[in-house]
């Protein structure tokens, strides 16, 4: 037959649910990442070269690539790892990586002598990602008026984006802090 509860059971019940639903919300506020999509693209600054990352010789740099260099696609072809947030944040966060012969690379950001710099390190991206990570940049439209092309703020510190910065014959990637209100072109990056 039916077991009849008694309005007291049913209370206890209750509480116990909005506990567990109180408990997974909780989880759920911190800023945990899950990987969502994945893109491929190349990445080109403003005067449409392309960024090419050279793990030998530790650089990245905006480059002129011949078509022929295009086809080969070594260390120009990115990755971009679109990850799933619970806060809503000031654009999508994206971690990038990049094979170059047949090691995957991921960009990182680093304090090297009091500077941060931009790193790309052996191995994959996680799939999951429980708080910050100094791999996790964010993605926002470049400007109102230019929804092509885009400017990436890295996610620890805020205020820093992915740039480059002539150097002797070399346009390098850097982090690079943008001033207030400013529009700064060597931020511009289009996928």
């Amino acid at each position: 037959g039916r077991v009849k509860m008694s309005a007291e059971e049913i209370m206890v019940c209750a509480v116990e649910l909005g506990k567990n639903f109180c408990l997974y919300f909780d989880e759920l506020e911190c800023d945990a990442l899950c990987k969502e999509k994945t893109l491929h693209r190349v990445l080109r600054n403003v005067n449409s070269q392309l960024l090419v990352v050279r793990p030998d010789l530790n650089v990245a740099a905006f480059e002129d690539v011949t078509d022929q260099e295009m086809q080969s696609g070594k260390g120009m072809r990115f990755s971009i790892h679109c990850y799933k947030t619970t806060t809503p944040l000031a654009g999508m966060p994206v971690a990038f990586s990049v094979q170059v012969e047949d090691k995957s690379y991921y960009m990182c950001c680093e304090r090297e002598c009091g500077e941060m710099v931009v790193r790309f390190k052996e191995g994959e991206v996680p799939k999951e990602i429980p708080g910050e990570s100094n791999i996790i940049f964010f993605k926002k439209t470049f400007t109102s008026c230019c929804s092509e092309a885009f400017k990436f703020e890295y996610s620890m510190e805020r205020g820093m984006f992915l740039a480059f910065e002539e150097e002797g014959c070399l346009r390098k990637l850097i982090l690079k802090k943008l001033s207030k209100d400013e529009v700064d072109e060597t931020m511009k990056i289009s996928l």
